[in-house]
């Protein structure tokens, strides 16, 4: 694929997480996808291939939250392999407090899929609001 069929990729799937639907990028991940999430939270680390990602990730953040997050992209650069999206989250947690963060991601891509992402955010943020994986 080129720079922009990875650009445009990414533009859909961020315009998907603005409605708060996660499919497209869960399609869109090959199977030995990998998220590296920053900092020294309780949610960083590596997660390793698709399964790892949807059952040691997302599905217990989500089940912390009434609906899906909502993502909405402010930039998105792109250049060889990488794209690179800034993005703004909103979430209200099941206690009902406001979970609204500031992402980067920066994501490598081939053959149409989503191969490695790394997350940056505010981990204070995440340690503040969330609880530990595990924990619900």
């Amino acid at each position: 694929m080129t720079v922009t069929d990875n650009k445009a990729l990414i533009q859909d799937i961020m315009d998907a997480r603005a409605r708060r639907d996660p499919n497209p990028f869960i399609a869109a991940m090959a199977d030995d996808f990998v998220w590296r999430i920053t900092g020294s939270t309780a949610w960083s680390g590596e997660y390793v291939g698709k399964a790892d990602v949807l059952e040691r990730l997302m599905r217990p953040l989500h089940r912390q939250f009434t609906a899906p997050t909502s993502l909405t992209a402010s930039r998105i650069i792109a250049e060889g392999d990488y794209v690179v999206a800034e993005c703004r989250g909103n979430a209200t947690t099941l206690a009902g407090e406001l979970y609204a963060n500031t992402y980067c991601f920066v994501i490598r891509m081939a053959d149409g899929k989503l191969r490695e992402l790394t997350e940056y955010m505010d981990t204070a943020l995440v340690e503040r609001v969330l609880r530990p994986p595990g924990s619900q």
